[in-house]
């Protein structure tokens, strides 16, 4: 079974090897029908510590890394303009 992938947005990077990734998901209201933006963060393992606040990542899962960490950044597909 091929591993799940998800695209979102490194809010934390202050972690050793580690960052957290925001993900957006767009879904309809159940009465109103009005699309609601609901967000989910996960710990993703970032081994290079390349990433930063900002950018851009898609990560995948994959085996339990740590008590709360099972995904692991596949490749960064855009980087935050800041200076």
């Amino acid at each position: 079974m091929a591993a799940k992938e998800l695209t979102g947005r490194v809010v934390s990077d202050k972690m050793d090897k580690t960052v957290v990734v925001a993900v957006e998901n767009r879904v309809p209201h159940p009465k109103y029908q009005k699309i609601v933006v609901r967000t989910k963060k996960y710990k993703a393992h970032d081994d290079s510590n390349e990433c930063k606040a900002g950018d851009i990542v898609r990560i995948r899962e994959t085996r339990p890394l740590s008590r709360t960490k099972c995904w692991v950044v596949a490749d960064i597909v855009g980087r935050s303009e800041k200076v």
